[in-house]
């Protein structure tokens, strides 16, 4: 087991763990910006008054980086030779994506065992660093009602060819993994590569999906995102907003969703609830743009 890099603040158990690597995203200016799944879904529940915690793995510089980057994040790093690290390039709403460096996948044991009891967990794999044998580590907890394990596949569902340049494939492991889990949130981007750019295809992909499981959520940029449960769609607006960066938007949606889900436990109103947080995070460059649990509850009072 990891020694704990930063411990949480005034408790042992965090609300929310979120567990995948943290990434070096590289700016066409130079520099970069710490980025990865865990790293906005990770700074959207401590901003919403979670009490939030990290499993990753990352090269000794950028561990040595992380508390100031994450304060009052509890963080479990694994060391490695290396960060994870991409270069993101966009043009016309597409992305093109590049990864240079790999960090050693996270392991089921580094996970602290008081972390474990975490009663929100998300799983954000971003580079295929989770397996599908990481996951049957946390089982189904019937025995504690409200308990949510969740993930974000995009992770699962990239590749990478000799010159780093990422691509779509498959998820391979898809109706392995699906029983396990409570939520899965994914961009309709994630799959539309896979069929051709056909909707149609990409829905029944997803429809198909959300019968293994409870709750399935597909994100769709401007188009707002579609809720899923035992096959049946239900489609929610996005709220309007001028969009600087979309680096993140989906993470910052799936935390967001989670966090009210927990809360509230009906998930019409986590859905509206996570895509008023994600039109803040689109408004600013990187990690700027999440709101605090303040924000999003003055803009929805004024949308209505």
């Amino acid at each position: 087991m990891l020694p704990i890099l930063q411990p949480l603040s005034g408790t042992d158990i965090p609300d929310f763990l979120t567990i995948g690597h943290v990434t070096r995203d590289m700016l066409p200016e130079g520099g970069f910006s710490l980025g990865g799944t865990v790293t906005y879904a990770a700074l959207t529940a401590s901003r919403l008054g979670l009490a939030t915690a990290i499993v990753t793995s990352a090269d000794e510089q950028l561990s040595s980086e992380l508390p100031a980057h994450l304060p009052g994040i509890g963080l479990a790093v694994r060391p490695s030779p290396q960060t994870t690290t991409f270069t993101n390039l966009y043009q016309d709403g597409f992305r093109t994506q590049y990864l240079r460096a790999l960090a050693e996948p996270p392991r089921f044991e580094d996970v602290p065992a008081v972390w474990r009891d975490a009663p929100i967990i998300l799983l954000g794999p971003i580079a295929q660093e989770i397996s599908s044998d990481f996951v049957m580590g946390f089982p189904r907890r019937p025995e504690r009602p409200g308990t949510l394990l969740a993930a974000t596949p995009q992770g699962w569902l990239r590749r990478w060819d000799s010159n780093g340049l990422v691509s779509a494939t498959p998820w391979v492991d898809a109706e392995k993994t699906l029983p396990l889990l409570d939520v899965l949130i994914l961009s309709h981007d994630d799959l539309l590569p896979l069929t051709d750019r056909s909707r149609e295809k990409a829905d029944a992909i997803l429809s198909r999906w959300s019968l293994l499981l409870h709750l399935l959520l597909a994100t769709d940029g401007r188009h707002g995102a579609t809720l899923f449960q035992h096959g049946q769609p239900e489609h929610f607006p996005p709220y309007s907003t001028i969009e600087i960066d979309p680096t993140g938007a989906g993470d910052v949606f799936a935390a967001s969703f989670l966090y009210h889900l927990s809360q509230h436990k009906d998930p019409r109103s986590a859905m509206q609830f996570a895509n008023c947080a994600a039109s803040f995070s689109v408004e600013q460059v990187g990690v700027g743009g999440i709101p605090a649990l303040e924000m999003v509850m003055s803009r929805m009072k004024n949308w209505e």
